[in-house]
Order: structure tokens, then sequence, then C-alpha cells
């Protein structure tokens, strides 16, 4: 995971990189962002397009590609590394009205009324509007 900015509460959001971690953080969760996960950097993956053609060397940028090209999985984490909230947003954080943000608690529960600060915390990191009306999918 790599860190991204830290949130009241001693609380820290990190960016999921794996999908070892994507699947960590479905099983702490009780939802399927590893499912998601694996989607979206499998349409990355098929994305790339390599620009040397030597065999050895056309996926050197592919890794890089990848992060740029899927959207950002993100999971808040307390002081003890206890997963709190997890968060999807468009690739590079960058707004995107066409991109579907989605915000989730545990077992797909509504996490801004206990959250909120840090879901505030990351949008001003990022600039992004994450208010619940747009990003908690299940009203």
């Amino acid at each position: 995971m790599q860190y991204v900015c830290d949130a009241p509460g001693a609380k820290t959001w990190f960016r999921i990189e794996t999908e070892g971690e994507a699947a960590f953080e479905s099983d702490a969760m009780g939802h399927a962002v590893e499912k998601h996960f694996r989607h979206a950097w499998e349409a990355a993956a098929n994305s790339y397009r390599a620009i040397s053609s030597p065999f050895v060397e056309q996926n050197i940028g592919l890794k890089a590609h990848i992060q740029r090209a899927m959207p950002l999985f993100l999971t808040l984490r307390d002081e003890e590394g206890k997963a709190l909230v997890t968060a999807m947003l468009p690739p590079d954080g960058e707004d995107d009205p066409d991109f579907r943000i989605i915000i989730v608690g545990p077992e797909n529960r509504d996490p801004y009324p206990e959250h909120e600060d840090a879901i505030d915390a990351l949008a001003e990191h990022f600039g992004l509007i994450l208010d619940r009306d747009r990003c908690f999918p299940y009203r």
C-alpha cells in the first residue's frame, strides 16, 4: 500500500496497489473491492500499447501505465491498521464527471456518519467533491 494522506482522529488513507491488498480489503470489509480492482487492472493492462518492439522490453512501462489508467482504490485505516472505509476514485484522482466515485464502509454500509471528517480530508487532498449523495451508492 502507498501512503496518500492523513485524516483527523489518527486515521490514514492508503492506495491499494496489488490484487493481494484488494483481497485483504475485501475480506476485512466484507465487500467486493477485490473483484472491481481485478477488472480495473485487466482493463488498464489491455489498454497498454508498448512503445518498444523488442520482446524483452515491451512491458517496461506496463506497471506505470496501469497505475495511471486504472481508478484509485483507497482504504482508510485507523492507527492500529484496521480497515474503516474503502473508496474508488477516478484515475490519478482527477475530477471526471463521467466516473462513478464509490465510498463504502464495512459490508457496504454508509461510512459518512462515522468518517465524514476523514472523507473530507481525502476530498481536500485530491481537490474533489466527495459528498454522500454523489459517492455512497446504497441509499
